[in-house]
């Protein structure tokens, strides 16, 4: 299959470079644009307009949940192929890709709408952000399937060999969010429903871009009419692959149910009040997950690597990448833990508080929720690698030991023991733990493919 042979046999730092460097860019890139709808909505609206949307944000989770879960088992899914040298199963698992993403997008767009308000009340909307978020929420779930449909053809043109174009889609969706916030927030004096009208126009026009190189441009897969038809008996498969992924999403999701309803609970017996604590720790959040972009960025970059090589038994090959994506990302996440210790207010004042109890508790949510992310290298980097061994359920225990085992019974625990604080420290209790037991199972995997590799194949 031409365009795909570059996977088996370039130098493995070269190509990690070459597919890693695009998608942390994207990721992060994504995540910015996250975050900036925070500080546009922060300074224009206030810390209400930034609760509104953390309340909504568990709703976008949804929506990305599917579109993970069909994005990354497609890509695994045409990468395995390719490597086993099977290019009709590899171009029926793209459009089966597309189809199931098409299918769920339009459904969550009609569905999400319908039950707005019993949602924003049950992801902890109070009384006060209850109008912020009811305004934020009904235009960007209303337009769900375009964040839906950028997820899984994302992963589908990276996987094709092409993570410049992903790249590319994903920048001209974040400019257009970029431009549009101020305008709409500012100049056209929209508040939070301006923030939302520029994440679905910049999610369009990535969309667009998507649909241009997949109908006629792809480079490894050639896509046409005839893949469609049969992609049906694909989705069953993709939908195995990328479970692990639909878990994480969905524990997630569960996580912030916990999180935010736990943080109004006993905020609203602090001196914080009920509203600080979620506004704060939802920034916080946010702002983290610029930096967690980069490591799964690295991960999922690799995904295509892992996926290609193990598919051709080269296992050497897979190990090789292994190790790279393992060190690049204790490096990205030792230096976020450093500057979380140390520098935590240059992050807090982005975004323009002004209130001093609300930077008090931001403070508090860096230095101590995210104590001991550097253990989260080994977490991200099993679940990705897994699933694009095909090993699905590996990459789940570990998705659904960290959100839903560990992290829901600690918050609830601590938050009884030491209130509103307490559920800080759930943080690195999670990230210690499950870091151990990935790490582990990482040990293990590759000392199974280690003796199965030959001793001249790896280090080309």
């Amino acid at each position: 299959m031409p365009g795909d042979e570059s996977l088996g046999k370039e130098r493995i730092g070269r190509l990690l470079f070459t597919f890693a460097v695009p998608m942390m860019f994207s990721l992060v890139l994504s995540a910015v644009y996250n975050m900036v709808d925070q500080i546009f909505i922060g300074r224009g609206v206030g810390y209400l307009g930034n609760g509104a949307t953390n309340v909504i944000f568990p709703l976008m989770q949804i929506a990305l949940a599917f579109g993970f879960m069909f994005g990354d088992g497609a890509a695994s899914c045409m990468n395995l192929c390719m490597g086993e040298n099977k290019p009709d199963e590899a171009r029926r698992a793209m459009a089966g890709g597309i189809f199931a993403s098409l299918v769920a997008g339009g459904a969550l767009s009609v569905l999400l709408p319908l039950f707005m308000a019993p949602l924003c009340r049950v992801f902890g909307a109070t009384e006060l952000v209850m109008p912020y978020a009811l305004d934020y929420g009904y235009i960007i779930c209303a337009c769900t399937a375009f964040g839906l449909f950028d997820a899984v053809t994302m992963s589908l043109i990276r996987a094709d060999g092409s993570p410049g174009f992903a790249m590319l889609g994903l920048v001209a969706g974040c400019v257009t969010n970029l431009i549009g916030d101020p305008i709409a927030i500012f100049v056209l004096g929209m508040g939070v429903r301006g923030a939302a009208w520029a994440t679905v126009l910049g999610q369009a026009v990535n969309a667009v871009l998507n649909v241009w190189y997949l109908s006629g441009h792809t480079r490894s897969v050639h896509l046409d009419k005839t893949a469609f038809r049969g992609c049906l008996r694909s989705v069953g498969k993709i939908a195995r692959l990328g479970f692990s992924s639909f878990v994480g999403q969905v524990g997630f999701i569960v996580v912030l149910f916990a999180q935010n309803n736990l943080l109004v609970r006993y905020g609203a017996l602090s001196k914080y009040g009920a509203e600080i604590p979620m506004a704060a720790l939802g920034v916080t959040m946010k702002f983290f997950t610029v930096l967690f972009c980069a490591v799964i960025g690295v991960a999922a970059g690799a995904q295509p690597i892992f996926s290609y090589n193990y598919g051709s038994r080269d296992y050497g090959r897979v190990l090789g990448t292994l190790k790279m994506v393992l060190l690049v990302s204790l490096c990205v996440l030792g230096f976020a833990t450093a500057w979380f210790q140390l520098a935590p207010r240059s992050i807090v004042r982005l975004f323009g508080s002004g209130d001093t109890l609300y930077d008090e508790f931001a403070v508090k949510c860096l230095r101590i929720f995210l104590a001991l992310i550097i253990m989260d290298t080994f977490e991200i980097a099993g679940s990705i690698f897994f699933q694009a061994i095909g090993k699905p359920l590996h990459a789940t225990v570990l998705i659904m030991t960290r959100q839903i085992i560990l992290q829901v019974p600690a918050m609830v625990i601590f938050a009884r023991l030491y209130g509103v604080e307490g559920i800080l420290y759930a943080g690195p209790v999670d990230s210690l733990l499950v870091g151990i037991m990935a790490a582990f199972l990482l040990w293990r995997e590759g000392r199974r493919m280690s003796r199965r590799a030959a001793p001249a194949v790896g280090q080309r």
